[in-house]
């Protein structure tokens, strides 16, 4: 027997973050059962639901704001500027995913702390204190795995599942944008080592 749809816990956990279909079943699918009655009730909180069923995730964004409202509603949502570092991070995330879904296979992208490590190495300036430099990227790991873009995979502090809903943060835009600026940055760096 298949439990009746749950709006108050649907909307309970979408308001706590991410909804996913692998962690929250039951507010997975009363969510998704209860779409309409879900968007009208979180809309009154000038909020939107995002579902991307094919990946499997659920999230509240803010409402675009009316341009023609002169009091609009305060934020919920926060916005939370990142550093160059873990913009960084997300990026190479993020192109890392998307080679992976091009290989096809598996769905879930593990990757060791090793692996992402090497990845953010490359794009950092050369130093002889090896251990401050493992000591940034263990902070910028951390700070993606606060975020939700990483999750440490059970049984093992070394490895982390890349979970999807970074696509919707770090769509092919915000890639191309970051990718441009990451070329200034990698001349910038060639510069400053010449000298």
């Amino acid at each position: 027997m298949t439990a009746e749809p749950d709006l108050p816990l649907a909307v309970t956990q979408l308001m706590k973050g991410v909804v996913y279909r692998d962690t929250h079943d039951r507010a997975w699918r009363s969510l998704l059962e209860l779409q309409p009655q879900a968007r009208d009730f979180v809309d009154v909180l000038g909020l939107q639901v995002v579902i991307d069923e094919a990946e499997g995730y659920a999230f509240l964004r803010q409402r675009p704001a009316d341009p023609e409202n002169s009091d609009p509603l305060p934020r919920l949502i926060p916005r939370r500027p990142l550093s160059f570092h873990v913009s960084l991070l997300l990026a190479l995330l993020r192109k890392k995913l998307a080679e992976f879904d091009a290989q096809g296979g598996d769905t879930r992208l593990m990757l060791a702390r090793e692996q992402i490590t090497e990845m953010v190495r490359v794009f950092l300036p050369a130093t002889s204190n090896e251990a401050r430099l493992t000591d940034q990227i263990d902070a910028y790991i951390n700070k993606a795995v606060e975020l939700g873009f990483l999750r440490p995979a059970k049984n093992s502090e070394q490895v982390y599942e890349v979970r999807r809903i970074l696509k919707a943060f770090v769509d092919g835009q915000w890639l191309a944008e970051f990718e441009a600026k990451l070329a200034e940055y990698a001349a910038l760096l060639e510069a400053g080592e010449q000298e």
